[in-house]
This record gives C-alpha cells, sequence and structure tokens, in this order.
C-alpha cells in the first residue's frame, strides 16, 4: 500500500470538505475515495473521520494524522524544488553590501517584494560608502555604481547610469552656464570627499579621452545626499549619478550641463565572487533588480524619495 498517496488523498479530503470535492480534484469517484479512506484507518486502527450527511469532521486521531500529514507534504514539496528546480527556487541567507544612499533609496524598498517571492530566502543588506572587500568581509554580493577594479570578482550590470553635472535654473541665471569642463573653474562646484580628505576629481570625455577636473568650491562633503541638496538649494554645481536626481530633473528644479562631456562605465552593477553554479538566491536577486530598474520611468517615480 502506498502511504504517501494515502496521506495525500487523507489531506485532500479533509482541506476539501467533502469525498466528491475531492475525488472531482483526485480525477476518481467519490466511492474509490470513501475505500481508501476506510481503508487508512483500517490500517492504523482506528477512526480519522466522522461522517454525516452534511459534514465531515475529524476525530482527535484524525486532527493529528492530518496535521502531521499536511507538514510532511510541504517538506518533501520543497525538498523536491530545492532538487529538481534549484536553479529556479532560491533558498539561504543572501549577505548584500551597497552604498548608503542606494541602498536606502532603490534596494532596501524593494526587498520586501523580493522576499514574498522567495520566502525561503533571508537578506542581510549592510550600507556602507566605503568600498569593503566583499570575500574577506564575507558578502555574498556587492552593489555598486562604476567600474569595479577587483578582476577577482564577477561583475554584471543592473542597469546604466551617467553621472551628471546638475545645478538649479536660478544658478545659472546667476553664473552662467559651463559648456566646456574646463569652465567648471568659474563656478562652486559641490565636491564628493572621503573621510575629510581631498575632493575627488570629476571625470569626463572629450574626443574620446578621459578628463579629470579638480573642482574648487567652498563646501565638501562624504554623503552624496548632501552634495544634492546643496545643489538643489541652489549654492553650487554638482557632479552626481543620474538615478539620485531623475525625480528633481523631471521636477524642473535643476538641469544637467556638459551632457556631451558625460564619462561612461558608471552603470549601477552587481558584483560577487566565482562560483560554479551560482546560487540561486544570487542569480534571482539580480534579475530581480534589473526587472525592477527596468520599469518605465522607475527612476522619477520608484524607490524612496530622498
Amino acid at each position: 500500500m502506498d502511504k504517501l498517496r494515502d496521506i495525500e488523498i487523507f489531506v485532500g479530503v479533509v482541506e476539501a470538505g467533502s469525498f466528491a470535492k475531492a475525488a472531482e480534484s483526485a480525477g476518481v469517484t467519490p466511492v474509490m475515495i470513501g475505500r481508501r479512506i476506510t481503508q487508512i484507518e483500517k490500517r492504523l486502527g482506528g477512526e480519522l473521520l466522522q461522517r454525516s450527511t452534511r459534514r465531515l469532521s475529524l476525530t482527535p486521531a484524525g486532527e493529528h494524522y492530518y496535521r502531521y500529514g499536511r507538514d510532511m507534504l510541504a517538506r518533501l514539496l520543497k525538498a523536491e524544488r530545492l532538487v529538481s528546480d534549484g536553479r529556479a527556487y532560491a533558498t539561504g541567507k543572501l549577505i548584500v553590501s551597497c552604498s548608503s544612499s542606494f541602498g536606502r533609496h532603490h534596494v532596501a524598498p524593494n526587498l520586501i517584494e523580493f522576499m514574498r517571492a522567495n520566502p525561503d530566502v533571508n537578506v542581510s543588506l549592510n550600507l556602507s560608502d566605503r568600498v569593503v572587500d566583499l570575500v574577506r568581509m564575507g558578502y555574498e554580493m556587492g552593489i555598486r555604481m562604476g567600474p569595479v577594479l577587483d578582476p577577482n570578482l564577477v561583475v554584471t550590470r543592473l542597469a546604466p547610469c551617467r553621472l551628471v553635472v546638475v545645478g538649479t535654473p536660478d544658478y545659472f541665471a546667476r553664473h552662467g552656464v559651463p559648456t566646456i569642463p574646463d569652465d567648471l573653474a568659474q563656478h562652486n562646484c559641490l565636491a564628493y570627499n572621503e573621510h575629510g580628505g581631498q575632493p575627488r576629481g570629476w571625470q569626463f570625455q572629450s574626443d574620446g579621452e578621459s578628463v579629470v577636473i579638480r573642482p574648487n568650491g567652498n563646501l565638501t562633503s562624504n554623503d552624496g545626499a548632501m552634495l544634492t541638496r546643496w545643489a538643489l538649494e541652489g549654492i553650487g554645481l554638482a557632479w552626481r549619478p543620474e538615478w539620485q536626481v531623475a525625480r528633481a530633473i523631471a521636477a524642473g528644479e535643476i538641469v544637467t550641463v556638459l551632457d556631451a562631456f558625460a564619462a561612461p562605465n558608471h552603470d549601477i552593477v552587481a558584483a560577487y565572487p566565482p562560483q560554479n553554479p551560482v546560487p540561486a538566491k544570487i542569480r534571482l536577486f539580480i534579475a530581480w533588480l534589473r526587472e525592477v530598474y527596468a520599469r518605465p520611468g522607475y527612476w522619477v517615480t520608484g524607490g524612496a524619495h530622498e
């Protein structure tokens, strides 16, 4: 006798609420279902269901048999998914590193929906603007902007991105519009710095060659969102990723300049240590973020508000 099939039939009867409905789902007759339940009770030596003309009810023994049978079928289904469909079913803990601002606004808000679709994945999202050694620090995946210098990592693009120079219309009315990167020397440039050190150079491309401009300005910060805020207040110009300023640009609060000189290769990417096969939790998370970021108008309407 097939004990697993017995459990499937019994659980099906309980959840359907009648022999007729269970028989319809199983593609057999109600009489066959009734005989099978009788055989199960005879084998187990006790009544599992109390039958009446109106409904079925579980005996105490039937309650136990149903509860353990249902749990066993659920565990079996999960095991089969992991073995036969492992490429499409994610499980385990995923430890992700990401920059603070991008993580808060464009990773964290999308985690809940991803985890609803992948209930057996637990995500640890760690936010820092420092570039961390993924392998040494125990991260399974990093989300970064721009080129990844570590040749030992696998890098895949999540979404295109440019770095753009932005300012308010009022600022440009007062100070003029730069037409070439060298014109930035005449402007108050709000630059990013690391840990109070020298500001990073602003990268452009002219005639196929890379150009680096050292910005001059009265304010620097190691927080990109702060630079964007200062630019929105009309204090100066900021060199920011499009994802951070897309809403403000769409609203006309700031405008971009020097677009013809924008440097390439500042895409939003995922990086992870090479492994074969790549765990489903990594592959599916990457696919999920790609799908989200590709939604029409996402950078203007999606994510959390700044």
